[in-house]
């Protein structure tokens, strides 16, 4: 009982507020959650009965990581919203399933902001959801969040962070942009005039339209019918100190993560709500329709400005370089909010790899973050110091010079952050030494320190892996992190051994991840295959055998390589494992065996693999896949061809 105890509390508490927010009351007389033991979605919101996997609603109070807490919190969230927004209001057809779930995804954070303030969601939202559909949305193989259906079953293909991610996305932006009294009422309305009917999308928007007295409409069809997204360029900026101004001339064009301009990119346009941070606050520009624009803002005495203030809305910003080292010093100063912080140092990355910036540039500004103290703006620096580490793998000098860079940036942040769990540490702290923790097992797991601090937890852990006492050693935070240390480091097979002895004995699904996404960080060759081989056994359930697959291909360039080998050698009998199977697991299965190459050559060879296999239900997933290896190819030629990037690592060795 007690393992439903937090699911319940979270429950109760959402039905609450989306009783208030609807303005509609839960219609049914009860509403069940039930864990099912072998499920392949998340859950499902099936009316009044919502079903899950157990992982995603059953969580040990004692042993849980907060990331275990916020997912189950977020799961249950997103599945009560549906209970309004799907049940009780039912879309027309699939091509507005976009709408579905990425209202439901942003009202999953709505409802938790509300029931624990402290996690800070919304900031957590730039890098978890914000980021996220926006990396795949910069690829030529993305779709726009309304696609046109014309059979049920083509709908399994956009069941994904566009739909997801960036349909929540365009609903943060939207309430950035008609403020929370018109929002709110407009979705009363809405659910007032249209319970137990069916809907599309336009007839959310009139409800906003009439509530807010704003061009709903007009705007969002820029960001629902077409796929992708702009990036805003500042051409020039004229900042005068005296008068507290600054005149810009910004453009927009469409961003592709690997800076092409296909001729369709002249005619693409969309209607952006431009928003500014200053020192001074945040401030509303109106909104930017046209091809190019004159701007004035009022910067008062701030030093710095940045446009897409708050990151309310999915957008790059290309700054001037005098604009760009303004925004360093008040990184530096931290006198930018959370958001900003994280949206100057993605926004940089993205454009760095589609080649309209010198990867110098993004060293430098990374190094303005090392006197970060927020976890949430450490998970966007994380977040680019894994996407450059990538692709500077397969070159062995670059690749250590760029690690001895990260460890240092981290040395006194990790520090700071500690192994040891602190009374004062709360949901964020405990996430923030999980990051630190994992930061040093990529990057410092050479160290003498972090080594023999891994194994004293480790050897400790596996003498009584259920005792009580044994959570406070190594919490489940940690262990992912502790146990990837020891694997890489282990000079013969035990540890290995004895991960898969505590796998038998462990009942909690969530306990079982964190071995399963380590297992293939083993530094044996022989013991990698051993693990793609028992993933495929048929030992491990058919909802999770591609955890330890991916934790093979993320662990080095040698694992990726063998993993990718065995998806080829194996496919017809992985493929027969899944026959019955949402095609879901299938994209989970092949992604997990080949992201992360670097090479045109790879990118070719994907490509030629699946041509002409019966992969149809794939084919988007297969081709987002190919063109996100050709985009890391092109940043891998950009880093290694960039003096200045070169240069900065080698000062920074000396």
């Amino acid at each position: 009982h007690h393992l439903g105890s937090f699911s319940l509390d979270v429950a109760k508490k959402s039905l609450d507020i989306y009783d208030d927010l609807f303005g509609q009351p839960y219609p049914l007389p009860k509403l069940d959650m039930v864990g099912i033991p072998e499920f392949q979605a998340g859950a499902m919101e099936n009316w009044g009965l919502v079903t899950y996997r157990m992982a995603d609603l059953l969580i040990d109070p004692v042993r849980a990581s907060s990331s275990q807490k916020q997912r189950v919190g977020e799961v249950v969230a997103h599945e009560l919203a549906h209970q309004w927004f799907g049940n009780l209001v039912t879309m027309e057809w699939w091509d507005d399933l976009w709408l579905n779930e990425g209202f439901a995804s942003w009202m999953q954070k709505y409802a938790i902001d509300s029931i624990y303030p402290e996690w800070k969601i919304w900031e957590q939202f730039i890098v978890d959801d914000q980021a996220r559909a926006m990396m795949l949305d910069a690829l030529a193989s993305s779709h726009p969040i309304q696609v046109p259906i014309n059979h049920a079953e083509e709908v399994e293909q956009i069941f994904d962070a566009i739909s997801y991610a960036k349909g929540a996305s365009v609903i943060r932006m939207i309430f950035a942009y008609l403020g929370e009294d018109a929002f709110m009422k407009g979705l009363q309305l809405y659910m007032k005039t249209h319970q137990y009917e069916n809907t599309d999308t336009s007839d959310l928007w009139k409800a906003w339209e009439i509530t807010s007295k704003k061009p709903v409409s007009k705007v969002m069809a820029s960001w629902t019918e077409q796929m992708g997204y702009p990036v805003i360029s500042v051409l020039n900026s004229a900042w005068n100190q005296q008068a507290g101004v600054c005149k810009l001339t910004v453009e927009q064009s469409w961003f592709l993560s690997d800076g092409s301009s296909p001729a369709e990119s002249k005619s693409k346009l969309w209607t952006i709500p431009l928003f500014a941070s200053t020192a001074e606050g945040e401030v509303q520009l109106g909104l930017f329709d046209s091809k190019r624009k004159e701007i004035t803002v009022k910067v008062g005495k701030s030093s710095w400005l940045k446009l897409n203030g708050g990151q309310h809305v999915p957008i790059r910003i290309n700054y001037t370089e005098d604009l760009l080292s303004r925004l360093e010093n008040g990184i530096l100063k931290q006198e930018l909010s959370a958001e900003d912080r994280q949206g100057v140092v993605l926004d940089t990355f993205a454009l760095c790899k589609a080649g309209h910036m010198d990867p110098a540039s993004l060293i430098n500004l990374i190094g303005s973050y090392k006197s970060e103290t927020e976890f949430t703006v450490w998970e966007a620096v994380a977040t680019v110091i894994m996407g450059l580490d990538r692709p500077l793998k397969n070159n062995a000098s670059l690749s250590s010079k760029f690690g001895n860079f990260v460890a240092e940036l981290i040395k006194i942040p990790a520090q700071k952050v500690g192994w040891e769990a602190k009374e004062d540490d709360g949901h964020l702290g405990r996430l923030h030494r999980k990051l630190m923790v994992g930061l040093q097992a990529a990057f410092c797991h050479n160290s003498d320190t972090v080594v023999k601090e891994a194994h004293g937890r480790f050897e400790k852990y596996i003498a009584d892996p259920f005792h009580a006492d044994t959570a406070a050693i190594l919490p489940t935070e940690l262990k992912s992190s502790v146990f990837r240390i020891v694997l890489k480091n282990a000079s013969d097979a035990r540890p290995y051994e004895e991960l898969l002895k505590i796998l038998d004995q462990e009942e909690d699904i969530a306990e079982k991840k964190e071995i399963y996404f380590s297992l293939g960080y083993v530094n044996s060759r022989e013991l990698k295959r051993r693990t793609l081989d028992w993933c495929t056994s048929g030992e491990i359930k058919l909802q999770d055998f591609f955890y330890p697959m991916s934790s093979v291909s993320g662990s080095s360039v040698e694992g990726l390589e063998l993993a990718w080998e065995y998806l080829q050698e194996h496919f017809d009998r992985i493929r027969g494992m899944l026959a019955n199977a949402n095609p879901m697991l299938f994209g989970a299965v092949v992604t997990s065996s080949a992201s992360g190459f670097t090479s045109e050559e790879k990118a070719k060879e994907i490509e030629e693999f699946f041509e002409g296999k019966p992969v149809d239900k794939i084919s988007r997933k297969i081709q987002q896949l190919v063109e996100s290896t050709r985009a890391n190819a092109k940043l891998k030629i950009l880093l290694e061809s960039s003096d200045g990037f070169k240069k900065y690592l080698e000062e920074f060795a000396n």
